[in-house]
């Protein structure tokens, strides 16, 4: 993509919080309006708008660079947005409590020599703040989590020698091991088997209808018809946004990846799940 010109709105807003709505209807866990972002000056996003809701289980799709990442960056406070407006749980990005977020597995370094059970426990040290040292009761939750995920039998285990989707799990143990309101994974099921992806996807379902909110991005397409409530396609841009036998179309499918992706077997199944 080109480089944006310059944006002459080059700011953040951070306007009050004003997702809640009456009448008993969810409230905005994120809103996004005419945000961009990027990095050295150059735009990855381009005037992205969305909200999610409460409790609800949105896929991010789209090819190799088109901002997945940056995005669910932006919401969890890890990069600022060059413009727009952006809120997060009623507060600006960063300001938030409650907010998990599972980086790419790709991102993280397996040769450190840490135990599953340490990695999990990592997850309470945010709450803590910067003296206080976790106790049993954090190291009961740590505990909790990697049952949840099915790993607690490798607590002992060194991170580095898992398979990737055990890696998986665990960051994911991580994450819940805080329960947040709102949970970002980034791409929650690359590399891992099909046992393994249902297995991810099960334990945050169930933690959806708990009342979490869930963000994930995947390149699986197969996958998105059966367990998102929306789909995000993006591609630098909001491509289409809604749920998925509304959005997984051929045309929708094709202006995000690009005409050759209709010839992709997991592109028509995801539109034939989709229309079914």
């Amino acid at each position: 993509m080109p480089a944006a010109a310059p944006h002459l709105h080059d700011h953040v807003d951070h306007r009050p919080a004003r997702a809640a709505v009456a009448g008993g209807e969810a409230r905005t866990a994120i809103a996004c309006e005419g945000m961009c972002a990027g990095y050295y000056g150059r735009d990855v996003l381009d005037e992205v708008t969305f909200r999610v809701r409460d409790a609800e289980f949105v896929g991010i799709i789209g090819p190799n660079g088109s901002g997945k990442s940056t995005l669910l960056k932006v919401i969890a406070g890890l990069l600022a947005p060059q413009c727009g407006f952006v809120e997060v749980l009623g507060e600006p990005p960063g300001h938030a409590r409650g907010v998990g977020y599972v980086p790419q597995t790709e991102a993280v370094n397996w040769t450190f020599p840490v135990s599953v059970f340490d990695v999990v426990l990592m997850g309470v040290y945010g709450k803590l703040g910067l003296f206080r040292r976790p106790g049993a009761a954090d190291r009961r939750a740590a505990s909790d989590a990697l049952r949840e995920v099915g790993m607690h039998e490798y607590a002992d285990a060194q991170i580095g020698e898992l398979s990737g989707g055990q890696q998986q799990r665990v960051f994911v143990a991580r994450s819940l091991v805080q329960n947040p309101q709102l949970l970002l994974l980034d791409e929650p099921i690359a590399g891992v088997d099909a046992t393994s992806q249902h297995a991810i996807f099960t334990l945050l379902e169930e933690r959806q209808k708990a009342g979490m909110t869930i963000v994930a991005t995947t390149h699986d397409l197969s996958c998105v018809a059966t367990w998102f409530d929306k789909v995000l396609c993006l591609n630098h841009r909001v491509i289409a946004y809604g749920p998925p036998d509304e959005v997984l179309t051929e045309a929708t499918l094709s202006a995000t990846y690009g005409s050759h992706v209709l010839v992709v077997p997991e592109a028509q199944a995801a539109v034939r799940s989709a229309q079914v």
